[in-house]
């Protein structure tokens, strides 16, 4: 059983990835499972810090960006939206080059809120951030 309120595919995903920090960090989305949500973002000049690493800010984004579009698939868009209300982040290991792939699945999916667990890893499957997001579900 699935926890989208419709039936989505990749091809969907295009419209979250132009003219927005999607389009400007490169993040695509990738995967789309019965309950998680996977993109990918390039460790390159558009994401890292002045040290050369993944700036954890990019990770950050990644995160909410799995999170919220995760959350505004599962409600019904004529009735609701979501919204990011709180985020904390963990950062494990630096990452120098290559990308990233983050998966989100739901903890929590109330009427009210959605809670999110978000897992980065870099190109060798090693764990780079953890992130649990908070989505706010509001009426329109």
């Amino acid at each position: 059983m699935s926890i989208w309120f419709q039936e989505y595919t990749l091809k969907d995903f295009e419209q979250f990835n132009t003219q927005n920090i999607h389009h400007s960090l490169g993040i695509e989305f990738t995967k789309i499972g019965p309950e998680s949500l996977s993109a990918s973002m390039p460790v390159d000049e558009r994401t890292i810090q002045p040290a050369g690493i993944l700036h954890g800010g990019a990770s950050v984004v990644l995160a909410e960006s799995l999170g919220s579009v995760g959350s505004n698939l599962i409600v019904d868009p004529s009735r609701f939206y979501c919204v990011g209300q709180s985020i904390n982040a963990n950062h494990i290991r630096p990452t120098q080059s290559g990308k990233v792939t983050g998966t989100s699945i739901p903890i929590h999916l109330g009427k009210t809120s959605h809670i999110w667990s978000i897992e980065i890893k870099n190109d060798k499957g090693k764990l780079v951030c953890v992130c649990r997001l908070t989505m706010a579900i509001i009426k329109k």
